[in-house]
């Protein structure tokens, strides 16, 4: 009989790790995404974007100081807020637009194929992707760039009608006229 009794508890058991182990890897995240409220986001989508926005960071932003990273990271990401642009990180990432025949990359690395194919630091990656953790999981991010949606080099020119937020390393950041901060 109590050998019975524990071959039923044991089986129960058994049971009881299949469920917890089957929930633990069938888990969605909610994400707050705008105005649309709640939406589930499943763990390999969030690693995608992680990967997605820590690249963008270290093409964009790889040996800039950690402002100037998270400066990207948060352009990126009020990109992904923002109805005029796609919904997921790696959808804004690899953008294009195409004008008069000419494809634009939103990000310009992306269409150079010399800087996109170029070998990667693994160290600087590494701090991409910390950078990359740090604004999408945790929400840090820089008070001044609440609502910057654009940026570009120092080093060029583009002639934007917006307006200018400030400058981080070696990027110039924007927002839309009268847009608060």
């Amino acid at each position: 009989m109590f050998q019975s009794m524990r071959l039923g508890s044991m089986t129960l058991m058994l049971l009881a790790v299949t469920m917890l182990v089957s929930s633990v890897t069938n888990w969605k995240f909610y994400k707050i995404s705008g105005q649309e409220g709640y939406q589930f986001v499943s763990v390999e989508s969030i690693k995608k974007d992680l990967e997605c926005l820590a690249l963008n960071i270290y093409r964009e932003a790889g040996h800039e100081p950690f402002e100037g990273k998270v400066g990207v990271a948060q352009v990126t990401l009020n990109r992904v807020a923002d109805p005029k642009f796609p919904n997921t990180v790696c959808e804004v990432v690899y953008e294009k637009t195409a004008v008069y025949a000419k494809v634009i990359c939103q990000f310009s690395w992306y269409c150079d194929a010399n800087h996109r194919n170029r070998k990667i630091n693994p160290t600087a990656y590494a701090d991409s992707y910390a950078v990359a953790k740090k604004v999408y999981l945790e929400g840090f991010k820089l008070d001044g760039l609440n609502n910057a949606l654009y940026y570009h080099a120092d080093y060029v020119s583009p002639n934007w009608k917006l307006e200018r937020i400030t400058k981080i390393g070696a990027h110039i950041f924007y927002k839309k006229p009268n847009e608060n901060i």
